[in-house]
């Protein structure tokens, strides 16, 4: 037996259920020492099932189930029917917990205010102040962006410099979007470093020519 007919049969799915003929069984017992693939989903089935018999000690032992085919010993021969119904019942309770305790209390706390750590930039100066965010690594955080009275552009594009100097990422801003010449944007702080950042801005003629930059500015940001 090689992979695709294990797949083609759900060789794994029978395995555990001991719905496999002795041939197909032996056959699949040597396929495993093969195959890593069917071995870790088998080992997986019996690392969870292994954890299941913990919480389940204190239920009814369950009832034996005769079939056609003839007990067996092999390598996994401890895994068997008598452990699946208690199995699918600790399915069953964790995801039941997941949907009715957990999701609605994560989905509680994030509708909840909260304060998020922000920095006040203003792009027309080049002053020698450097605004500091103190965040928690992968926190949040905004930018307050003080842009300068223009009113020949459509649109701004904010672009952001790691501390290597390299562009992260650049945002398309309407000018609708611009309110009493200040911008607020939200920054993403997975996986980003601690560091001096620089915030350029451009702005976008109404004629369609060639954006030009209206100026740039740095910030530090600290991880705690």
């Amino acid at each position: 037996m090689d992979h695709s007919d294990a797949v083609r049969l759900k060789a794994t799915e029978r395995y555990l259920l001991n719905e496999l003929d002795p041939d197909q069984l032996d056959q699949f017992e040597e396929h495993l020492f093969d195959c890593p693939d069917c071995a870790l989903d088998v080992r997986s089935a019996a690392m969870f099932l292994e954890q299941s018999k913990n919480v389940l000690a204190h239920a009814a032992d369950p009832v034996a189930v005769k079939t056609p085919n003839p007990v067996r010993k092999g390598w996994f021969s401890w895994l068997r029917p008598a452990f699946a119904v208690p199995a699918m019942a600790l399915l069953v309770l964790v995801v039941g917990y997941q949907n009715l305790v957990q999701l609605p209390a994560m989905k509680s706390a994030s509708a909840l205010p909260q304060v998020m750590p922000s920095a006040f930039i203003t792009i027309a100066t080049r002053g020698a102040n450097i605004p500091v965010i103190a965040v928690k690594k992968g926190q949040d955080f905004s930018l307050i962006i003080d842009l300068p009275p223009e009113d020949g552009f459509s649109s701004y594009i904010a672009d952001l410099y790691n501390p290597a100097g390299k562009i992260e990422w650049s945002l398309a801003v309407p000018a609708e979007a611009v309110a009493n010449d200040t911008l607020s944007v939200r920054v993403p702080g997975t996986q980003r470093q601690a560091g001096v950042y620089i915030l350029a801005v451009r702005g976008v003629p109404r004629d369609g020519s060639s954006p030009s930059e209206i100026g740039r500015h740095p910030f530090e940001l600290r991880l705690q």
